[in-house]
């Protein structure tokens, strides 16, 4: 079991990764989430005329500050000197906001939690801005789309 599973230790016992052997690399991660709801909503959302304010300023500093928290909400990921996050968002139909977080750091391990949780925490932000005037919200199709690692030339 050890061996498919990277945070069980030979004990059975959840465990942190060791990544202290890694060479620091460039890391980069990209996830989406899809937030959907009445179209009303999502025009009034776009507008900036929801009860709450301005929903989509909120959300995108919440899913910065989301990435910036991952290796304390998440129990096993590692905490990272997290060098950009992104959040971005686009009106994909007539009822969906498509959220797109991008993520870097200079590390031992990955970012791709981070862009995860930049992504969910804003889509969550969206619905609580949203909840008050309309029932039929949902977060759908949470993805990682890519993640990438480069050598560095000179160690940091």
């Amino acid at each position: 079991m050890r061996e498919q599973l990277s945070h069980i230790n030979e004990e059975g016992q959840a465990s942190m990764v060791d990544v202290s052997g890694k060479k620091p690399t460039l890391r980069r991660a990209v996830a989406r989430a899809e937030f959907t709801a009445k179209e009303s909503t999502i025009d009034a959302l776009l507008k900036g005329e929801l009860p709450k304010g301005e929903a989509l300023a909120v959300a995108r500093v919440a899913g910065i500050q989301g990435a910036k928290q991952c290796g304390t909400l998440i129990p096993l990921c590692h905490p990272l000197p997290i060098e950009h996050v992104e959040v971005e968002f686009n009106r994909s139909a007539p009822d969906t906001i498509t959220i797109e977080s991008s993520a870097v750091v200079t590390g031992k391990t990955g970012i791709e939690m981070e862009a995860l949780t930049a992504v969910t925490i804003a889509a969550l932000t969206l619905w609580d801005m949203t909840k008050a005037i309309d029932s039929s919200l949902a977060i759908k199709e949470v993805v990682l789309l890519k993640k990438s690692k480069e050598e560095l030339l000179i160690n940091p």
